[in-house]
C-alpha cells in the first residue's frame, strides 16, 4: 500500500517562494508507485491550505511560485492534518520542505513530534540550533572546527546605543558581512567595505531578524557538501565549488535563484586528500548538532588549505537544481532516488524524546 506523503511547503519565512519551488520539484519527482504526494502549503499569514495541484500556486516575489492568502481549509489536531470535515486526511509521513522561520528552526518538527508523525530531516534541537549561526558557531568550534570571527547585534542594544555597536563591529576590521542570525538564501545579507556602510546593512538586516551576525569575511573558494543519512550513518557526497559572475560579489539571494549568474563546478578541483578533509569534516558538522536525514554544509577553503565553515543548513534547497541534489546526483543517487531515501529514513528512524 503506497505511504501518503504530506509535502509542507510556503511558510512564514523570507525564502516562502524558495520553499514552494522546492515542492514543486519533489511533487513532480516523487516515485508514485510508493508514494502518494499530498501537497500542504502555508500562507505568509499562517493559514494551511491543501492545494490540489501547482496550478494553484500564485505568483510571489520575483514572479515566483507562492501559497495563495486565502482562509485555511486544513487544520491540525490529534488525529493530524484534518479536513474542513474536521477528517483526518490520513498522512504516514511529512516531507517538511520548509526554508528560515517556522518550518526549518525546529518549530514545526515539535508540532509533528507532539502528534507521533514521522517527517523527513533532523529534530527539534537540531534544527533549531543549525538555524541560529550564533548557537552553531560555537558548537562547530568547541568540535576543533575553524569558523570566522564575528559578534552579535541584537536590535535591543542597537536601537539603545548605536555607536557602540558600530564601534564593535568596526573593531572587527573590513571587508565583513552583515547578515541575519536565523535566516537563509542570504536574504538580508551584506558585504560592508566602510564603516560608512554598518548602520544601513545592519537596519536591513534586522527587518529580518532582530539578532544580526557580524563577521570576518573570508577570502577563499566556497565548497559545499551534502550528507545524507542511509540506514543510520551519514555520508558524504563529491563536493561543489561555487562560482559567481559579476556584478555580484559573493553568493546572494539574485545570485543563487535570479539571474543565473553562478556556476557550480561539480566535483571540485581539489587534491584527493583536501577532498576527503572537506567531507570528513562536513559528517563531523552534521553529527556534532545531532543532525538527522539530511544537511548541506558549505565551507571556505583559504589560500593556505584552511577550512573554515561557515554553516550548515538542515533543510536545503530541494529542487531538481538545487546544489544538494546536483551533489547527490554527481555521487550515486538520481533525485527521485534522494527523495525515496529521505522518507524512508524518516518512517524507520526512532524518536528523540524523553520517554
Amino acid at each position: 500500500m503506497k505511504k501518503r506523503v504530506a509535502i509542507i511547503c510556503g511558510g512564514r519565512s523570507s525564502e516562502h517562494e524558495i520553499s514552494c519551488i522546492s515542492a514543486l520539484g519533489v511533487i513532480a519527482a516523487i516515485d508514485k508507485r510508493e508514494f502518494e504526494p499530498i501537497l500542504i502549503g502555508i500562507s505568509r499569514a499562517g493559514a494551511l491550505i491543501h492545494l490540489q495541484g501547482s496550478s494553484e500556486f500564485v505568483d510571489g516575489e520575483s514572479g515566483l511560485p507562492s501559497v495563495p492568502d486565502i482562509a485555511s481549509n486544513l487544520s491540525f489536531g490529534n488525529d493530524g492534518f484534518l479536513s474542513d470535515s474536521k477528517k483526518s486526511i490520513g498522512i504516514d509521513v511529512v516531507f517538511p520542505l520548509l526554508h528560515g522561520a517556522y518550518g526549518e528552526d525546529g518549530t514545526i518538527q515539535g508540532l509533528l513530534e507532539m502528534f507521533d508523525i514521522p517527517y523527513v530531516g533532523s529534530g527539534v534541537l537540531a534544527s533549531s540550533v543549525a538555524m541560529d549561526k550564533t548557537f552553531a558557531k560555537p558548537i562547530y568550534a568547541d568540535f576543533g572546527m575553524d569558523v570566522a570571527d564575528g559578534i552579535t547585534v541584537h536590535e535591543k542594544d542597537w536601537r539603545s546605543n548605536k555607536s557602540l555597536e558600530v564601534a564593535k563591529v568596526s573593531a572587527l576590521g573590513f571587508p565583513l558581512f552583515i547578515k541575519p542570525a536565523r535566516s537563509g538564501s542570504s536574504r538580508g545579507t551584506y558585504k560592508v567595505k566602510d564603516s560608512s556602510q554598518i548602520e544601513t546593512a545592519i537596519d536591513s538586516a534586522h527587518k529580518f531578524d532582530p539578532k544580526v551576525m557580524a563577521e570576518v569575511a573570508i577570502t577563499g573558494r566556497e565548497i559545499e557538501c551534502a550528507v545524507l543519512e542511509i540506514d543510520g550513518r551519514p555520508q558524504a557526497s563529491v563536493l561543489a565549488e561555487i562560482k559567481v559572475n559579476p556584478p555580484h560579489e559573493f553568493y546572494d539571494f539574485e545570485a543563487k535563484y535570479l539571474d543565473g549568474s553562478t556556476n557550480f563546478e561539480i566535483p571540485a578541483d581539489l587534491s584527493t586528500s583536501l577532498t576527503e578533509r572537506i567531507r570528513s569534516a562536513a559528517i563531523a558538522a552534521f553529527s556534532a548538532l545531532g543532525c538527522e536525514g539530511l544537511a548541506r554544509v558549505d565551507f571556505f577553503l583559504t589560500e593556505d588549505e584552511k577550512i573554515v565553515i561557515n554553516e550548515l543548513n538542515t533543510m536545503p534547497g530541494f529542487t531538481p537544481r538545487s546544489v544538494f541534489p546536483m551533489l547527490w546526483q554527481a555521487t550515486d543517487k538520481s533525485y527521485s532516488e534522494l527523495i525515496t531515501q529521505l522518507i524512508t529514513s524518516a518512517l524507520q528512524r526512532s524518536k528523540n524524546v524523553i520517554r
